[in-house]
């Protein structure tokens, strides 16, 4: 592939070695990373970039900080606003990038904040504390959002809460940023849904749950009186069948082409591959492999569609991966790349063809 394209990965800054935010310059042919440069931040938790490449934001202990991605892909700090709460988890952009939404694990609390022209974080827009009990494990006793993200339409918004066991969907307005709830999706007691993501056509919804290790599958639709419909199809385990270890379903990305799903699992120390069947969306399982690593935080599908890279908080590596297709099955490449505390990962195409 002729484009080029530059990695960005968050990480703890509390203890080990890293800075916040490393840039990696993106190998697309031998499926690698190459170190180039940090960022000073603190504890960079989540990333994620505007619609149209051109700013990324960070969650980091003073709130949110933003950055102007350059040609070349290194980063230019626009600034770091407020949240007015605990450090959040989660982040994500409406597609016109007026708005940025974070999702907070510590405090229950979802928060909108107006985005500006030049791509700085603004004001606070909506804050949600979510409410409720959960079970009896603290984990699961109060509310931990840990997923925020707009509906194909973008007309509603669904945050994710773990803790409580539910998604609830607010409508959006995109004049002012405020929110509305309008309807919750109730989860099965005890699997902390963690993430979800729609389908490329906008069809179906997949809903990673960390405790009870499944993906559940859901048609997506707007019924004739203009309310969201979530209609469950399949549930499907991330996990190995024989899986003896204590395990979490950690990240849930789709490859560029829509055809693929992968999964993450910590505990188990794994990555689920699955086929996307394009006539009704439901999941077949390829294979569930180790990445040989512990605590596969995050991962990331290369451009080309043939690799991935698995982020492994605990053993403090990236680990890489052929995927072949035909076989079902992932192959590692290459050495693990040492890097500390990493949690979340996004490949960007950059305007530069050639790093001077």
């Amino acid at each position: 592939m002729d484009k080029k394209y530059v990695a960005y990965i968050g990480c703890y800054t509390f203890h080990g070695s890293s800075k916040g935010i490393a840039i990696m310059d993106v190998d697309v042919a031998n499926g690698r990373f190459i170190k180039r440069k940090e960022i000073r931040v603190n504890n960079s938790s989540y990333l994620t970039v505007s619609h149209d490449h051109q700013y990324l934001y960070s969650i980091v202990d003073e709130g949110v900080a933003s950055f102007k991605i350059l040609p070349d892909g290194n980063l230019k700090h626009l600034n770091t606003a407020t949240i007015k709460g605990m450090r959040g988890c989660f982040l994500t952009t409406d597609s016109k990038n007026r708005f940025l939404v974070t999702a907070g694990h510590h405090d229950g609390k979802m928060t909108v904040l107006r985005l500006k022209e030049n791509g700085e974080v603004g004001h606070i827009t909506a804050e949600v504390y979510d409410r409720g009990i959960g079970s009896v494990a603290e984990r699961n006793f109060r509310p931990h959002i840990s997923c925020v993200q707009f509906t194909p339409d973008e007309q509603f918004l669904c945050m994710v809460d773990l803790g409580i066991d539910q998604v609830k969907i607010y409508k959006f307005n995109h004049d002012d940023g405020t929110v509305r709830m309008i309807d919750i999706l109730h989860c099965e007691l005890n699997s902390a849904p963690r993430h979800l993501r729609f389908s490329a056509d906008g069809k179906y919804m997949y809903l990673i749950s960390e405790l009870k290790n499944y993906i559940t599958v859901y048609n997506y639709f707007i019924n004739e009186k203009g309310h969201p419909e979530f209609e469950f199809k399949q549930l499907v385990s991330s996990v190995p069948k024989k899986c003896d270890e204590l395990s979490a379903a950690c990240a849930l990305r789709f490859s560029d082409d829509g055809k693929y799903a992968f999964c993450s699992n910590a505990g188990d120390n794994s990555v689920g591959f699955f086929k996307i069947d394009e006539e009704n969306g439901l999941l077949r399982v390829q294979s569930i492999l180790p990445i040989s690593g512990d605590y596969p935080k995050d991962l990331a599908i290369f451009p080309d569609g043939k690799h991935f890279v698995s982020v492994n908080q605990d053993s403090n590596t990236l680990t890489f991966f052929t995927i072949d297709y035909k076989k079902g099955i992932i192959i590692m490449n290459g050495h693990p790349l040492p890097l500390d505390n990493g949690n979340c990962c996004i490949i960007v195409p950059v305007e530069e063809e050639e790093q001077k």
